[in-house]
């Protein structure tokens, strides 16, 4: 089953997304692909990754501090997760 995740944060995009990939690490996840999108006048992003557990996709938003929670969802849900985001990540 995929996971979905979300994730609030206080740092730029870069450190945001090595943040996130180590907080899957510390939950035991290994990485073994991983894409980051955002766009550069909107406070937040998406990772997507492929990890030993299956798919993962956190959203993450600028805030104060970091906190970071993680689920595990079916694979529909986990699509249109990816998809609601991508959408409004490019203005669609």
């Amino acid at each position: 089953m995929p996971y979905i995740g979300i994730a609030i944060t206080d740092s730029p995009p870069e450190k945001t997304y090595k943040k996130l990939l180590r907080a899957l690490e510390e939950k035991g996840f290994k990485v073994d692909f991983s894409k980051h999108h955002w766009a550069g006048d909107l406070p937040f992003g998406l990772l997507i990754a492929e990890t030993n557990r299956g798919k993962v996709a956190i959203r993450w938003s600028l805030g104060r501090g970091f906190k970071f929670k993680l689920e595990e969802i079916d694979e529909e849900a986990f699509e249109e997760f990816i998809d609601e985001t991508l959408d409004y990540i490019s203005g669609d």
